[in-house]
């Protein structure tokens, strides 16, 4: 990942806050490029916040790159297996 990218971990808050996050990131004008980052539940947030943004607030914010893939998560406790949850990065950028 690009040094300059900022990176927004997408959890349980409501989704107009990162949608706020993304606005002042790129309205501070360091950066062209957010990375949100999700895991398992959240996925489906992250996937709003840039739905949102790209929409309604920033009409020339584009979605440059998707990944997706697998975390290892410890068992929690009273379990003793692991757990595989899934994982999402959504890159956005502005011309």
């Amino acid at each position: 990942m690009a040094e300059n990218a900022d990176v927004i971990f997408v959890g349980n808050k409501p989704p107009m806050s990162y949608v706020l996050a993304i606005i002042t990131s790129l309205s501070s004008g360091n950066t062209k490029e957010i990375t949100l980052k999700a895991r398992g539940q959240a996925i489906t947030t992250a996937v709003d916040v840039a739905e949102i943004a790209r929409s309604r607030f920033i009409k020339d914010l584009k979605v440059t790159k998707i990944a997706i893939g697998t975390a290892e998560m410890p068992p929690r406790e009273g379990e003793n297996k692991s757990r595989m949850v899934s994982t999402m990065e959504i890159t956005l950028s502005k011309k």
